[in-house]
């Protein structure tokens, strides 16, 4: 069996580091807000270039708080790729505004700025570029739409923990996830934003802790979505390791493309020009994606799909009107697409039996 991510071998460099940290914890009964989570929210916005991080219980939250912040009209739209994960259009919807949707681009699936552009309205306020798969969106082309437009934009940074791209704008405001399987992954829920400005960061800070910034005194009306203290352990000991897990990743993919070269039918990944890709996925495009899925698992080859249905075909989406054939970049891609095992522990003896078993796959289509 050779798994999709590898979460036991992972802990298994951190485990002496984690524990020390619970005890600590423990020992002082800082469950809440702890000096854990001060120290890493420090520790993560320096390693990600800003001056400002603030927990929040999960990634959707973190999105939704982000554009809480930035206090835009109530009901107005925001513009966001019909490829992404759910919870970016999800965390759009709580926020009280309305998703625009736009469609990728078919070299790298991210979001492409021409869609994004004629999905702009009169009442649009915000985009919402989506780091897919451990790359960043097109920065530049989405800073110039939104200076266009008066956008505001707020970056969906999932998937991208340590990508870089040359050029791009600095981050003014984003948010992650720290959900398990991500590049830095947590023990279970817990997310990040991240900012340049101190006004937004106070905001943010507001908002997740009841609208409180000293007890029993609330200044708005806020919600319960604090990063926890133990959560912040494990990120801690983590973060340490991720330049490393991240290098070890694209030293996987650059395997990959060595291996999947010369097989028929494959088409692979590629980072965009100027992109320091971190291959959170590893996700080529193949004919009849579901049979292959089908036989690499039987084979023991957890391959995923990252993700099957685009957004605006989700039922949950329905009230945006949107039907077959409206996105057809995102459409077509959602048909092929097909997530191999990627993970900083994955060896090349691995990486061959998933290339070998693969060709096999395609060979009896």
């Amino acid at each position: 069996m050779i798994p999709f991510v590898d979460l036991r071998a992972a802990h298994a460099e951190v485990a002496e580091e984690v524990l020390q940290g619970f005890d600590r914890v423990l020992q002082n009964t800082a469950f809440v807000q702890g000096p854990d989570v001060a120290a890493f929210e420090e520790e993560f916005a320096a390693f990600s270039g800003v001056p400002y991080c603030v927990g929040a219980g999960n990634g959707t939250d973190a999105i939704e708080m982000a554009l809480r912040a930035c206090e835009l009209p109530p009901g107005a739209g925001a513009v966001l790729p019909a490829n992404t994960f759910v919870a970016t259009a999800e965390a759009v919807v709580r926020a009280g505004l309305r998703p625009v949707l736009a469609d990728c681009d078919d070299d790298h699936l991210l979001l492409d700025p021409g869609s994004a552009a004629s999905a702009v309205g009169a009442d649009t306020a915000a985009i919402l570029p989506v780091h897919l798969y451990g790359q960043q969106a097109p920065m530049a082309a989405v800073h110039e739409l939104a200076g266009r437009h008066g956008l505001t934009v707020v970056e969906d940074g999932a998937q991208s923990q340590g990508s870089e791209q040359a050029g791009r704008p600095p981050v003014g405001l984003a948010a992650t996830s720290f959900y398990p399987g991500k590049n830095l992954g947590a023990y279970g829920e817990a997310g990040a934003v991240l900012t340049s400005s101190p006004g937004l960061a106070r905001a943010v800070r507001l908002l997740t802790s009841h609208g409180s910034e000293v007890k029993y005194q609330h200044e708005t009306l806020g919600f319960n979505s604090r990063l926890d203290t133990l959560q912040a352990v494990v990120l801690r000991a983590k973060l340490k390791r991720l330049a490393g897990w991240n290098e070890q990743r694209r030293a996987a993919a650059d395997r990959y493309q060595e291996l999947l070269s010369g097989i028929d039918g494959v088409r692979l990944p590629r980072a965009a020009p100027g992109n320091v890709h971190v291959w959170h996925l590893y996700v080529i495009r193949v004919p009849e994606r579901d049979r292959v899925l089908a036989g690499l698992q039987e084979a023991g080859v957890q391959a995923q799909i990252h993700y099957p249905v685009p957004v605006h075909l989700q039922p949950a989406f329905r009230h945006l009107g949107h039907g077959p054939g409206d996105f057809p970049v995102t459409e077509k891609a959602a048909g092929e697409i097909l997530s191999l095992p990627i993970h900083p522990h994955l060896s090349p003896e691995q990486q061959e039996q998933v290339a070998e078993t693969l060709a096999k796959v395609l060979s009896q289509l």
